[in-house]
Parts: C-alpha cells; sequence; structure tokens
C-alpha cells in the first residue's frame, strides 16, 4: 500500500481545505484528465447552474477513479479551473462530500476565461495514487 504524508507545514501560509504537500512513497499513479460536466451521451448537465455542473463533474471523477481501481481515497492532487472564482465557496461545500477533509490533497485553483465550451463553467483534474 501506497505511504501518504499529507503536510501544511508552519512556515507556509494556512491552507483552506487543501495540503500544500503529499509525500507519496510507492503505489501506481493514476492521472484523469480534466472532467467537465458532461453525461455519458456528451450533453450538458445544468446549463449555467454551477453547482448542478460540479455535481456532475465530481460524478465523472468518481466514475473514472472506479475505473481505474482508485477511489477518493486515493486522490493526491486536484486542479480546478473556473470561469468565475467567485464561485469557490459552491465549489468546496460540493468538493467536502467527496474528500477526507482530515487529509485533503493537494490542490490548485485557476480562474480561466473560457473553457472547450462557453456553456461549461468548471472543469476539475485529478492525480491519484493506488496499490
Amino acid at each position: 500500500m501506497p505511504e501518504r504524508r499529507f503536510l501544511s507545514p508552519d512556515t507556509l501560509p494556512a491552507p483552506f481545505g487543501y495540503s500544500h504537500i503529499v509525500d507519496v512513497r510507492g503505489g501506481r499513479f493514476v492521472y484523469i484528465s480534466g472532467q467537465v460536466p458532461l453525461d455519458t451521451e456528451g450533453r450538458l448537465v445544468g446549463p449555467g447552474d454551477f453547482e448542478a455542473q460540479t455535481r456532475r463533474v465530481f460524478a465523472n471523477l468518481t466514475a473514472a477513479l472506479q475505473a481505474a481501481g482508485a477511489s477518493w481515497s486515493d486522490v493526491v492532487k486536484l486542479t480546478y479551473f473556473l470561469r468565475d472564482v467567485g464561485n469557490v465557496v459552491a465549489l468546496r461545500a460540493i468538493r467536502d462530500e467527496y474528500l477526507d477533509t482530515e487529509h485533503p490533497p493537494a490542490s490548485t485553483l485557476v480562474e480561466v476565461s473560457g473553457l472547450f465550451r462557453d456553456d461549461v463553467l468548471i472543469e476539475i483534474e485529478a492525480v491519484a495514487v493506488a496499490d
């Protein structure tokens, strides 16, 4: 089983829902491409609704993790791309339904002017380390 240490040293600013460092030894790395709020038929879920889109993205990430034989407890890094960083509170609330909030992964949040479609409000990519 991979060894994971979630670190947020006092020499860095206090994090809000993420770890500054995830030190991993052993295991199998799983890289998940940015997931967007499309259903299995390729239809947009929640047009104009950030929370609905975010829930679909997390559902898609869950499906990708399961397909790779991994789970949310294996996630060590998330990268978020938001059209409006003002939605971060809603994002964090939904994220916390999936993650171990005591040992959250490292993460990066970037506000972008656009994604691959104008009606997509969020994209999230993940890195996991599984057995």
